[in-house]
């Protein structure tokens, strides 16, 4: 097909945030888009914790791609890893079960997200999952349930012990709203489930290098979340720093310079996040420089140095010194959308990207929150509440957002938690090698080329 004939093509790396606002803004647009996950749902990651604590399932938070576009005649779906970007060529490769496909563009956008960093030990993961996509959430939730349940058969009391210990690494939003949620769940929803212990006797421990909890925040509202930790039995070590991680606990550097040691069989890591490889690569083929995350430097209007038709948006982009958050990859996505279609209206005029900031909330637990929404900073059940409302409010899809509610109803009216299910493979997934006759034992090796949407 002659390119006088063919539509422009726009190709977006992802489906999080923003490549979903991204290929929404692009809806009406005379453009062919395609979507380009490694999965084939998009993750409503602000809600991963609870579906790890039993409140909500993976399809209230999760999905499908090709549901949510459906209605966007000029939108495709494709399931890949991207793993290549030719500039020259205008081209990206993605590879699926051992299948190359390369996808040409005229315009592309890329929201690969950002995934969990260990600051350079990785090993750490084995024994820390983290909580950036479904499987690590169905992980966590298969440690922490895993836990009471081997805990309930446990003779040795120390033993014991160490299952009723939860370590949660990071201070940050998703650490103080994990721990939260885990004092509540054996406080209230496991109240009268087992014989041998009380469930109560759970001890939670949230750690931070650091030496406050929630460090973005305003000091008031700091203080207000670490007062609400503590009066909820949260014990909080910051300024402590973790050192290793094996099967049955941590070591870690005390504030004092001494060495410590804690026994804690479930761990869960919120401690970082690094920029998704593509990042890298990406700045190696245009010369961009990549920040302490991996996070590409952009211009202005969100474009690689050197390549105007390319976008490089949300958690992957470093500009600003603006925040890896929902909402600016959200403004970023549309902004990289009306960029294209105003130069298919023949403007060339750059417009520089400019974030608006919504505000920031974390969860404590139940009827306690934090929230700064401009000058605006409140606590309590009114932050909750508000919590509450935004969060169901960005939801994807009507079916979605009453799920969750019913859901929230169960958990946080009543004491139930709908979503209890565990897998002995859920929990020991990390540490088995393939068996053969899986998967990637039959992954094909094939290579397909697709030059027009």
């Amino acid at each position: 097909m002659s390119t006088s004939n063919r539509r422009y093509r726009v190709a977006i790396v992802g489906s999080g945030f923003g490549g979903l606002a991204a290929a929404k803004a692009l809806r009406r647009a005379p453009v062919d888009v395609t979507v380009i996950d490694r999965t084939n749902h998009h993750l409503f990651q602000p809600l991963l914790y609870q579906m790890a604590t039993g409140i909500v399932g993976a399809g209230d938070i999760a999905p499908p791609i090709r549901d949510i576009l459906r209605r966007h005649s000029n939108t495709r779906v494709l399931l890949g890893d991207v793993v290549d970007v030719d500039l020259d060529a205008r081209e990206v490769t993605l590879e699926a079960v051992g299948r190359s496909t390369r996808v040409a563009y005229d315009a592309l956008i890329v929201a690969a997200g950002g995934c969990q960093s260990y600051f350079g030990h990785d090993e750490f993961g084995v024994h820390a999952p983290g909580l950036k996509t479904i499987d690590d959430a169905l992980e966590v939730r298969g440690r922490i349930f895993g836990a009471f349940e081997l805990a309930e058969g446990e003779q040795d009391e120390r033993q014991r012990y160490g299952w009723l210990t939860v370590a949660v690494i990071g201070a940050g939003p998703t650490g103080v709203e994990v721990a939260g949620q885990i004092v509540e769940l054996s406080r209230r929803a496991l109240k009268r489930d087992f014989r041998t212990f009380d469930p109560a006797q759970a001890r939670v421990i949230l750690l931070d290098a650091a030496d406050t909890v929630l460090p973005t925040f305003p000091e008031s509202l700091r203080r207000r979340a670490h007062r609400d930790l503590r009066r909820l039995g949260v014990e909080t070590r910051l300024g402590t720093k973790v050192t290793g991680v094996d099967e049955n606990g941590l070591d870690v550097v005390c504030p004092d310079g001494s060495s410590g040691r804690i026994e804690a069989r479930t761990k869960v890591w919120a401690a970082g996040v690094k920029a998704s490889a593509l990042g890298a690569r990406l700045a190696e083929k245009s010369g961009a420089a990549v920040d302490r995350s991996g996070r590409v430097a952009v211009l202005p209007d969100c474009t690689l140095p050197g390549h105007p038709e390319v976008f490089v948006i949300g958690d992957l982009m470093s500009l600003d010194g603006l925040p890896g958050v929902a909402e600016v990859a959200m403004q970023s996505g549309r902004h990289a959308a009306r960029t294209i279609v105003r130069r298919l209206r023949g403007e060339d005029t750059m417009r520089e990207f400019r974030y608006y900031d919504l505000g920031t909330m974390a969860t404590v637990s139940r009827f306690r929150a934090v929230a700064w929404l401009g000058p605006l900073r409140v606590g309590g059940a009114v932050a909750w509440l508000l919590w509450l409302v935004v969060h169901l409010a960005f939801l994807t899809g009507f079916k979605n957002r009453v799920a969750t509610l019913v859901r929230w109803a169960i958990a946080f009216l009543g004491r139930g938690r709908p979503e209890r299910t565990i897998t002995e493979r859920q929990v020991f997934a990390r540490r088995r090698k393939p068996e053969r006759g899986s998967g990637n034992d039959l992954a094909m090796t094939s290579q397909t080329t697709v030059n027009d949407a």
